[in-house]
Formats: C-alpha cells, sequence, structure tokens
C-alpha cells in the first residue's frame, strides 16, 4: 500500500460482504472491547483511595497501576495465535470468565500484593479477549470502506469505555469503597458470556504446523525484563543497581533470541515479514508512540485534579469526560476523514494536534482554571483519537486477511506494551522532577522529605501528620512541586508526539481499496451450528 497520486482517496466500491449479521458480530465485539477498556480506567480516579486504604509504596502503586497492561501486552501473542488454534470465539469467552473472577479478587483485596495479582489475572484475561476482537472483526469485514466504518465505531467505544470508566468510578467512589470499582466488570462479563456463546461466529486461522510455546512464553519473558527494569528507575533504583541492569538486559535478550527464532522457524507465531511493508511498520510504532506519549498523563491528570485542585473523585471524571466525549466523535468521524485526506496526513495532523492540546496544558498551575482544562482536553481527545484510527486501519488493511490474528496481536501489543511503558517512563520523570523541590522543606526533617518524595498522596499525609508550620510548608512544597513535575511531564509529551508525528510521513497518502477478500459468511444469530472461518 504505498499510493503517490495526488489524489486525497481512491473510489472504494462497496461489494457484497457477509450480510447484515456482520453488525450484529461488530455490536458484541465492542461489548467485548468495553468490558476491557472500563478496566484499563476505571482504577484511575481510585488510586488516591487506594492509596490511603492499602498504603502501597511507589513501587507497588506503580505495579497496581501498571501491571494490568504490562500482563496484558505480555500474553496477547501467545492468547492471539492460541485464537488461530483452538477457536478465537472460544478464547474469548475463557477471557470473560477470568475476567469476572479476578475482578472479584480485586474488589475485595486487602493487600496490594493480593490487588497486583488480582489486576494481573484480569491482565490476562484482557490477552484473551482483545486480539479475537479485531481478527474477527477484520475477516467479517473484507471491504476496506465498511472496515473503515467499523473500525470508527469500535474505537469509539473505546473511548466511551475510557469515559465512563472514571465518571463511574467516581460516582462509585461518593457511594461505596473503592473495590467496587471492580465489581463493575461482573455484570458486563455475565452479559457477554451468554450472548457471545450465541451471536459470535468460532473462526480460524491458519493450523499448520507446531505453535510455538516457547517462543510465545520468550516474548511474554522479554517483555516483563524490559518493563520491569524501566519500572525501578521510575521508582527511584539507581541505574546501575542489579535489580535495574539485569531485568533489562535479560528482557533485551529474550527479545532478541524471539525474533531470531521468528525468522527461522517454517510456522512462526508472528510473521515478521509484514514489517517489511513501511504501511505496516509505520502504524505499528504511531500506535506505540501516540500511548507511550499519552496514557500516564490521564492518570497524573486525574490526581492533579484530585489532590492539587482538591475536586472530589465524582467531579474529577466529570472533567476528564470532555476529552473522551471528543475522542468518540473522531472516532465516528474517522473513515470520513480517512477517506478525504489519507493516511498520511491524518495521522500526522493527530499527532500535531494533540502535541498542541498538550503544550496547552502546561499553563495549568495550583489554582482551577476550567477553560482552560476543558479545552486541552477537547482537543487532546480529538488529536489522540484520530491518530489511532489511522494508524489501526492502516495497520489492520495492510496485513493480509489469512494474517488477522497475527496482525491484531501485534497491533494489540503495541497498544498495551506503550501504555505500560509510558505510564513508566512517565511516571519516572515526573517522580525525578517532583521529588528533588522536597528534600529541603523548612521544618521538615530529612526522613520525612523523602518519604513525601514518593509521592503526592504520601506528602499530603505525612504532613497532615506534623502539623503546625512545618506541616503548612510541606503541603504547599509537595502540591507546587507537583506541578513543576506536571509542566516537565507535558513537555516530554509534546516531544514524543512531535516524533509520531514525523514517522506518519512514511505512511501511503492515500486510502487505497484493491479487491476485498472473500466475503465470509456468517450464522444467522439462532443458529446452532456454526461454520467455521478461514483465515
Amino acid at each position: 500500500m504505498s499510493g503517490t497520486t495526488t489524489a486525497a482517496v481512491r473510489p472504494c466500491r462497496r461489494t457484497a460482504g457477509a450480510g447484515a449479521n456482520r453488525w450484529v458480530v461488530l455490536v458484541v465485539l465492542c461489548v467485548s472491547l468495553l468490558l476491557v477498556a472500563l478496566d484499563a480506567t476505571v482504577l484511575h480516579v481510585a488510586v488516591p483511595a487506594v492509596t490511603e486504604d492499602l498504603k502501597p509504596g511507589a513501587i507497588q502503586l506503580l505495579w497496581i497501576v501498571d501491571v494490568y497492561p504490562l500482563v496484558c501486552a505480555s500474553l496477547l501473542i501467545l492468547f492471539g495465535t492460541l485464537g488461530d488454534r483452538v477457536g478465537r470465539r472460544r478464547v474469548l469467552l475463557l477471557g470473560y470468565g477470568l475476567f469476572g473472577v479476578a475482578s472479584a479478587v480485586a474488589a475485595f483485596a486487602q493487600t496490594a500484593e493480593t490487588l497486583i495479582l488480582a489486576r494481573a489475572l484480569l491482565g490476562v484475561g484482557g490477552a484473551m479477549i482483545m486480539p479475537a476482537t479485531l481478527s474477527i472483526l477484520r475477516q467479517v469485514f473484507p471491504d476496506r470502506r465498511e472496515r473503515a466504518l467499523a473500525i470508527g465505531i469500535w474505537s469509539a467505544v473505546a473511548a466511551v469505555g475510557a469515559a465512563v470508566g472514571p465518571l463511574l468510578g467516581g460516582f462509585l467512589l461518593e457511594h461505596f469503597w473503592w473495590g467496587a470499582v471492580f465489581l463493575v466488570n461482573i455484570p458486563l462479563m455475565l452479559v457477554s458470556l451468554p450472548v457471545g456463546r450465541i451471536l459470535l461466529p468460532e473462526s480460524h486461522g491458519d493450523r499448520g504446523g507446531p505453535w510455538d510455546v516457547i517462543g510465545a512464553l520468550m516474548a511474554a519473558g522479554g517483555l516483563f525484563g524490559v518493563v520491569l527494569g524501566v519500572k525501578r528507575l521510575g521508582g527511584g533504583e539507581a541505574p546501575a543497581s542489579p535489580f535495574t541492569v539485569l531485568p533489562l538486559l535479560a528482557g533485551a535478550a529474550l527479545l532478541f533470541f524471539f525474533l531470531r527464532r521468528q525468522r527461522r522457524l517454517p510456522h512462526p507465531l508472528v510473521d515478521l515479514r509484514m514489517f517489511r511493508r513501511p504501511a505496516f511498520s509505520t502504524s505499528v510504532g504511531c500506535i506505540v508512540l501516540a500511548m507511550l506519549a499519552l496514557v500516564g498523563l490521564e492518570l497524573i491528570a486525574a490526581q492533579y485534579l484530585q489532590l492539587v485542585l482538591g475536586l472530589s473523585p465524582l467531579r474529577t471524571g466529570l472533567r476528564l469526560l470532555p476529552l473522551t466525549i471528543a475522542a468518540m466523535a473522531a472516532g465516528l468521524a474517522g473513515a470520513r476523514l480517512l477517506r478525504r485526506f489519507g493516511p498520511r496526513r491524518m495521522v500526522c495532523f493527530g499527532f500535531c494536534l494533540t502535541a498542541a492540546a498538550v503544550g496547552t496544558l502546561t499553563a495549568m498551575g495550583g489554582t482551577d482554571n476550567a477553560p482552560l482544562l476543558l479545552s486541552g482536553f477537547v482537543l487532546l481527545g480529538f488529536g489522540l483519537e484520530t491518530t489511532l484510527f489511522g494508524a489501526y486501519e492502516s495497520m489492520l488493511s495492510e496485513s493480509p486477511a489469512d494474517q488477522a490474528g497475527g496482525a491484531a496481536a501485534i497491533g494489540e501489543t503495541s497498544y498495551q506494551l506503550g501504555a505500560g511503558i509510558g505510564i513508566a517512563l512517565l511516571g519516572s520523570v515526573m517522580n525525578a522532577a517532583y521529588a528533588p523541590g522536597l528534600r529541603s522543606v523548612p521544618g521538615v526533617p530529612r526522613h520525612a522529605s523523602d518519604a513525601a518524595g514518593h509521592s503526592l498522596g504520601e506528602a499530603y499525609d505525612i504532613a497532615g501528620r506534623l502539623g503546625g508550620p512545618a506541616g503548612a510548608a510541606l503541603r504547599r512544597a509537595a502540591r507546587d512541586s507537583f506541578v513543576h513535575g506536571l509542566h516537565v511531564t507535558l513537555l516530554v509529551s509534546a516531544g514524543l508526539l512531535l516524533l509520531g508525528a514525523l514517522m506518519a510521513l512514511r505512511l501511503p497518502r492515500v486510502m487505497q481499496c484493491g479487491e476485498p477478500a472473500a466475503a465470509v459468511e456468517l450464522p444467522a444469530p439462532r443458529e446452532v451450528a456454526e461454520p467455521r472461518v478461514t483465515a
């Protein structure tokens, strides 16, 4: 896909697809995505409450937030290829069940370690669910114009989950304890299991050759090692510490040997030849950079709204709502924008718009500025979703239909890996800019200043115990340092976004539509027999 004509888009003829039933399948897939997207954001507004109740350390707090996307990213290739072998719907339904059980464990966790374990199990369930949604979508929408519309709806639902997560979390925290934010997954799971069993078609990919279990474990271990090293750096560990260097080296080595193994196997887990296509490799890179630059900002923004501005969890969710409403609008308009402007201009514009929004938000200070936050969040949501839509659509359309499972796993791995490393990286930048401002607060003992440098919530807790002028000084210094750290983090994020805009220049100028693949025949919703779909 490398069009160079002056037209922004080539005409795409609509061909007879799989029938109206494919739109019913899209609805079920969107509900699956909603389940995962909701859990990815619902915890953000609950972080202060979790910190107050479970008293996690700085590293534990990072793991509570980050272990879900990390585990999910590590296992997507494993479960994506497993779905190709044993059936994508089967793995999807197993993911629903595990998601529900892990949600119950997380809701009633009494220690930080239990909550981390439950969040890890949620990541396993998410890794079962996410590749199936995209690979099935790729199969049942062979026509690119219809598929672009389906991806737009799919991404808008992801934005709905992101919007509902903080808002629902804020509402639940106003009336219940923090564990209630996990219980909302259970009703969705109870509905999704029977509905998915009845409506979704079973599909398989290419099942020739042995399944490379060793390769899947190498990929998972490699991703874990790299991100663990980044986490330790973010937690203040010395760069030369063996607990930092060894995970990084081991993870990099495992990923190197995984890639080497995939090149040599006749039936690899991931066909690396897809990366030779500039549109595919560039789209994957854009997804990683977009999430790397932005996912940590939502977590930091939630803490800023609650701890600096003093907003309640519910009001925090409402303040973040314009961001995700704008993302929903961008997703619904994405298909038309892509046809008119082409992938290159669309993704590049999205990156630049998002960088401008991030730059605008550097004007945030210690006092509330509602118009600034509203405009910044709206631009941020629209720009981010425009970027991700264009990148996802180009990636899926560039991949062969018979490799939909592998392509979906790569795309979701990129998304989740970018999110996991982004939280760790931006959290590291935030901590590095925040902690120095608390080292010499008048009247505050050194050990108290060091502990306050772990997080703003911990600083407020120590300031409350100190009381008097020293406590007030520590609280004021912590707030000012947090705002300074937020500004530094925003500038780093804007730089990454501009780097993504340069990368997007390698995307095709036009949206090309070749001959669509053969239509996938879907069963009627009430049929018992389910024909196999060959990927």
